[in-house]
């Protein structure tokens, strides 16, 4: 890609969360231990219902699916940050750079869809209890994840491809800890308005719209459980869609918050920031938001732990 000055473009500079090279150590320290969190969290989830039967229905299946894709999401940002604090680096390559832009938007938009996905598996379970094994069949529930990799690879792709056309000029530094599209955008010599267009396009159709069914599938889920006679019976039905809902409300939560925070700050340091809230810690606390208000979770990862402490021994033996 040709900047404005005519030199080829080689490499980007991640600024990072501080240019304070003495919280570094604090910083890497604190990053590996969430990414080891949410790996082995989500990881654990993933064994736990592929290993236990009882768990092979449409709901643990879209978790598993959840996990894996957190596990990915986390994996695209992360490793590359810990790299630059270890060689005390801040540089990507040109090609690393649109690569982890690809990846990125991939999983984000993943991560929302699969989440939408199973608002609507909560929504038919609650409203449509007599039916829910006939619609939410296996055949759909594959089918509804293949379009939503297919939904995302694709608006990944022709994000990524759009970069590509642009030329920069010689201020080549991200205020990020990964090469996040708006900021890359932005740095951008060439007319963007093509771009910029795309993006909000985009972020309304696979944002605003996964948004609005998840929205109306949890107004029939309330509307629905008000209709339950007992306390007994919407303490249940309410129980089987609460932790979705708390993971909706932080993903959601976190990063409408890091929109409206840079709209009203216009400081790309305090966004970087604000942006760990649904890039680290939401995956991280997927796998406790699951296995502590689950019970069918908790029995799976000990049946799973206990298989592990027993077939040790053995082998060592």
């Amino acid at each position: 890609m040709e900047p404005g000055n005519g030199t080829q473009i080689s490499e980007f500079v991640l600024l990072g969360l501080s240019q304070e090279w003495e919280l570094h150590p604090l910083i890497y320290g604190l990053f590996l231990s969430m990414y080891l969190v949410t790996v082995f969290g989500n990881l654990f989830i993933i064994l736990a219902i592929s290993s236990d039967s009882n768990l092979h229905t449409p709901m643990y299946f879209f978790l598993s699916n959840l996990s894996l894709v957190d596990i990915c999401f986390t994996s695209t940002t992360i490793p590359k940050m810990l790299v630059n604090i270890q060689t005390q680096s801040r540089v990507i390559t040109y090609e690393g750079c649109i690569t982890q832009i690809y990846f990125y938007t991939l999983f984000v938009v993943l991560d929302n869809l699969i989440l939408t996905v199973m608002a609507y598996d909560r929504f038919v379970a609650i409203c449509q209890p007599l039916h829910y094994l006939v619609i939410m069949n296996p055949r759909l529930c594959g089918l509804l994840v293949l379009v939503s990799w297919i939904m995302s690879v694709l608006n990944s792709l022709l994000e990524s491809l759009m970069v590509l056309r642009l030329s920069f000029c010689s201020n080549l530094e991200i205020p990020h800890f990964f090469c996040e599209l708006n900021q890359v955008l932005q740095l951008a010599c060439s007319d963007t308005f093509l771009n910029n267009i795309m993006l909000y396009f985009l972020i309304v159709l696979l944002g605003g719209g996964p948004l609005a069914g998840i929205l109306y599938s949890y107004t029939r889920i309330v509307s629905c459980i008000c209709g339950i006679p007992s306390a007994q019976g919407k303490y249940k039905a309410f129980s089987t869609c609460a932790s979705h809902l708390l993971i909706v409300s932080l993903f959601y939560g976190t990063c409408l918050g890091v929109y409206f925070s840079s709209a009203a700050t216009q400081n790309a340091h305090s966004t970087a920031i604000a942006s760990v809230m649904y890039t680290v810690v939401t995956p991280m606390l997927n796998p406790f938001i699951y296995s502590l208000r689950n019970n069918d979770i908790k029995r799976a990862l000990q049946r799973f732990l206990g298989r592990l402490a027993f077939q040790g021994p053995t082998v060592l033996g």
